[in-house]
């Protein structure tokens, strides 16, 4: 099945934050005994207090919902998650070999024939109501104004805790302020700004690492600072640091507008390497960097699947494929989508070695943009390891690599003591090794990915 909304687009039917909160808690398999879809509706059963669970049904053409549960508001929460878990893919919104439940199909026909009553003489009962472009813009144009409303309050209250946390001293951090700092997190997912929250859980977990890791937490709370700022300062920012901006609070553009916007570029991609990585909520990202033969572009696929659902497409290691990307706007243009790609029959050897060229641009793409995740990197170097710390040595110096004990030793017999061109993700800490080439061409490539 094919998620018809995003996420952004869920929340933005919720009537307050508390909704969007209870909602994101109610997101889970586990809550639902019974889920199901078709072209007009989604529906389930959601386990509440009481013995029997609530019906929540959702009218896929007027996203209007129906709840059995006692709250007055609309959408409640549970209308909500289930919108939640459609959007998020669950492959148990599949086809159904049997019917809508009897309850469903009631409802839905009785909005059919209320919506009949109301349609006058002369005219189709099935006539669908025309929306203006003008009044769907309008309303797309209120939408967006609520989050950034929702937003900026959650980014002053986040700047207001930041403060206050500098002037206690990184040092002095105790449980109290750590457990405020899991609070303002959350609050960063109630205003939504879910990235924030994601940084800000990594600020704090780089403190509990001890003194080493307090230069690091300084560094991440100045980068939420830095957008802190630029949520305020938004109106007078050109359109591709906002576009920055959206996506490191997690609002990324819809897909449909990429596509129906987005720079576009054909080329013969090489894929570089891949790395999927298991996240909360039985969510697992897929990465893939792609390198343009002709163009020499750099292309970032980004998919997310949920509950272990399989990925639409495969993109073998160190093939080649011809593909149209849409690129997402932004000051580093890296990310894209890849509607459809062939295959082709060549197998390329070794790319280039970038040298130190690769960190100058790696510089100057976070120089750009600081708030990247991470940038692809190419060096050219031997791989080592010492106290257990795997390392690469490179015409620039030491480089840090993110290596567990096996894909390390896998890794420095494959080079058997020669210099590999790695390829890998560069988070402006530590190089995580995705694929490696030897001089002739032999390949290797993370056993994760």
């Amino acid at each position: 099945m094919d998620a018809r909304l995003t996420r952004e687009q869920v929340l933005a039917l919720a009537p307050d934050a508390s909704s969007s909160k209870a909602a994101g808690g109610l997101a889970t398999d586990g809550k639902w005994g019974l889920l199901g879809a078709d072209d007009e509706a989604v529906w389930g059963e959601c386990q509440g207090s009481g013995a029997k669970p609530y019906q929540a049904q959702v009218d896929l053409s007027a996203l209007v919902s129906r709840c059995s549960c006692p709250s007055r508001k609309f959408p409640c929460k549970h209308g909500l998650a289930l919108l939640l878990l459609y959007a998020q893919g669950n492959p148990r919104f599949s086809p159904l070999p049997q019917s809508r439940p009897g309850w469903v199909d009631e409802w839905l026909r009785g909005r059919r024939e209320r919506a009949a009553r109301h349609v006058p003489a002369g005219e189709g009962a099935a006539a669908a109501p025309v929306v203006a472009p003008e009044a769907a813009a309008a309303a797309a144009a209120k939408r967006e104004a609520t989050r950034w409303k929702r937003i900026t309050q959650g980014c002053a209250e986040l700047e207001r805790w930041i403060a206050d946390t500098f002037r206690h001293g990184l040092a002095n951090l105790g449980a109290s302020q750590r457990e405020d700092g899991m609070n303002m997190a959350a609050r960063m997912v109630d205003a939504q700004a879910p990235a924030l929250a994601g940084q800000l859980q990594l600020a704090m977990d780089a403190e509990q690492i001890g003194v080493a890791g307090l230069s690091e937490m300084g560094e991440r709370l100045g980068l939420l600072q830095l957008l802190n700022q630029a949520v305020h300062r938004r109106s007078v920012l050109s359109p591709a640091r906002v576009a920055d901006l959206r996506a490191a609070l997690g609002w990324p553009l819809d897909k449909d507008e990429v596509l129906a916007t987005g720079e576009t570029l054909r080329d013969r991609w090489h894929v570089l390497g891949q790395c999927a990585v298991e996240l909360p909520g039985r969510l697992t990202e897929r990465r893939v960097w792609l390198h343009g033969l002709d163009s020499g572009r750099t292309a970032l696929l980004q998919e997310f699947a949920h509950g272990g659902r399989g990925w639409e497409r495969t993109w073998p290691a160190n093939h080649v494929l011809a593909a149209t990307l849409h690129f997402f706007p932004g000051t580093v243009p890296l990310r894209a989508l890849a509607p459809a790609a062939t295959a082709l029959a060549e197998q390329p050897g070794a790319p280039q070695f970038d040298g130190s060229a690769g960190i100058d641009q790696a510089s100057a793409s976070f120089a750009t943009n600081p708030w990247l995740a991470q940038v692809p990197l190419r060096l050219q170097g031997h791989v080592q390891v010492a106290d257990d710390t795997w390392h690469m040595h490179t015409d620039a110096g030491f480089l840090p690599l993110q290596l567990d004990t096996d894909d390390g030793w896998a890794l420095m017999a494959f080079a058997g003591g020669h210099p590999l061109c790695v390829m890998g993700e560069w988070d402006g800490r530590a190089l995580l090794p995705l694929s490696a080439w030897t001089a002739h061409g032999h390949y290797w490539h993370r056993s994760a990915a």
